[in-house]
């Protein structure tokens, strides 16, 4: 398994007079990312701060390779729906990790 970082931005039909809680579809998104960290996909992620508002999320991602991550983040309905899309994609490398139960790839 290898670990990615992967930076999401606001898509085509991102609502900019709403906040990212009242985007269409939030539910559906957030069950579909509660699912992807309960399979172990999403390590963690959040929304990130930046000077370019068009970023919306940095995630650590644990799959086989980036075909996968691009297949399973495919099916999001965010994604689907255009509200955000993949912004870059990187392979990760952890050598630190302060949580108990470290990555799959140890």
């Amino acid at each position: 398994m290898a670990i990615f970082a992967v930076v999401t931005e606001k898509g085509p039909n991102w609502d900019h007079g709403r906040d990212i809680r009242e985007q269409r579809e939030w539910t559906e998104h957030t069950l579909f990312a509660d699912e992807l960290v309960e399979r172990g996909v999403i390590i963690v992620g959040g929304p990130l701060s930046s000077d370019n508002d068009t970023y919306t999320a940095l995630l650590a991602v644990q799959v086989v390779d980036e075909a996968q991550l691009r297949t399973i983040f495919s099916d999001d309905p965010w994604m689907l729906s255009g509200v955000f899309r993949i912004k870059d994609v990187r392979s990760w490398t952890w050598w630190l990790d302060s949580r108990t139960v470290p990555p799959a790839t140890r």
